[in-house]
C-alpha cells in the first residue's frame, strides 16, 4: 500500500485514505441485508474496541508525533489538544444528534423536529469528523519529510481507523433496521455518516501543506477532538448496557491492535 501511495499528492493519498475508512462504515452497516437483529453483548464490544482504537491513535499517531516533531514540543500539542476538544464541544452543542441507545426526549444540540433516523447518523458523523482530519493531517505530515511523521504511520491510522469503523456502520444501520426501516434505506443510513471522512481528510492534508508551521497544532487538535469523542459519547455507550467487561476488554483490545499498527508499520 506504500508504494502505491507514495507517488501520489498527499490530498489525493489522504482522499484514498479516507475514502477507504468511509467503505469500512458501508461494509459495517451491510449487514442488515442478512438479518434484523444483532447481540447487544457484541455491539459493546465493537464500540469499545473503537474507543480504544481512537485511544491508542490520539496518542500514537498523533500526540507524540506533535511533541517531537521540529518545531513541535509540549505547549503546541497541548494547545491544538484543547483547542480540538473545544471544537468537537461546540459542534455537540449545536448539532442536532441523538447517541445511539438514548429515547428522542435526550436529543442535544439545537431543538429540531428532525427524525430520529436522521439524529443517530448525525451522532455517528460527529465521531468521523476528527477521524477524517486526523488522516489528513498525519498524511500533510508525511509528505513534508519529517522522521516522526511518516506514511506508514498515516497508513497504519487509516487501517486502524478504517477497522473501528465497522462497528459505526452497524451501530446506526442495526438499530433501524430492527426497528422496520428496509434493508437498503437502513444501509443507505449507516454507511452516510462515514461520507464526512473524505471531506476531512482533503481539509486536514490541504491546511497542513499551505500552513506548515501548523503541523504540531494540527495533530494536537486531530488528538484532542477524538478524545473528546472517546470520553463523551463511545465508551459511555458501550458502557450502559449490561456488559461493561465486554466493552472493557474490547477497548483494551483496539487500543493493543492500534499501537501494533502504528509502531510495526510508523
Amino acid at each position: 500500500m506504500a508504494n502505491a501511495l507514495s507517488g501520489l499528492n498527499p490530498v489525493i493519498q489522504a482522499l484514498l485514505a479516507t475514502t477507504f475508512t468511509w467503505f469500512m462504515t458501508a461494509l459495517g452497516a451491510a449487514p442488515v441485508f442478512l438479518t434484523e437483529r444483532f447481540s447487544r453483548k457484541v455491539m459493546d464490544g465493537l464500540l469499545g474496541f473503537a474507543a480504544g482504537v481512537m485511544i491508542a491513535a490520539s496518542y500514537w499517531s498523533l500526540l507524540a508525533p506533535a511533541i517531537e516533531l521540529p518545531g513541535g514540543g509540549l505547549l503546541p500539542a497541548a494547545i491544538g489538544f484543547l483547542t480540538g476538544g473545544a471544537f468537537i464541544y461546540i459542534i455537540d452543542r449545536i448539532l442536532p444528534h441523538l447517541h445511539l441507545f438514548a429515547c428522542a426526549e435526550e436529543t442535544e444540540g439545537i431543538r429540531t423536529a428532525w427524525r430520529r433516523s436522521v439524529l443517530v447518523v448525525l451522532a455517528i458523523t460527529l465521531h468521523n469528523i476528527p477521524e477524517g482530519l486526523a488522516i489528513g493531517v498525519t498524511f500533510g505530515a508525511a509528505a513534508l519529510g519529517s522522521e516522526k511523521a511518516t506514511l506508514g504511520a498515516a497508513i497504519a491510522l487509516t487501517l486502524g481507523l478504517g477497522l473501528q469503523n465497522l462497528p459505526e456502520g452497524l451501530a446506526v444501520a442495526m438499530p433501524l433496521r430492527r426497528e422496520g426501516m428496509g434493508q437498503l434505506k437502513a444501509f443507505l443510513y449507516g454507511q452516510a455518516s462515514g461520507l464526512v471522512e473524505p471531506l476531512g481528510g482533503v481539509i486536514g492534508a490541504a491546511l497542513v501543506l499551505l500552513m506548515q508551521q501548523l503541523l504540531p497544532y494540527g495533530l494536537g487538535f486531530a488528538a484532542g477532538a477524538m478524545i473528546f469523542v472517546v470520553v463523551e459519547e463511545l465508551i459511555p455507550e458501550s458502557q450502559c448496557g449490561k456488559h461493561a467487561h465486554i466493552a472493557t476488554l474490547g477497548t483494551m483490545l483496539g487500543f493493543v491492535i492500534m499501537m501494533v499498527l502504528d509502531v510495526a508499520l510508523g
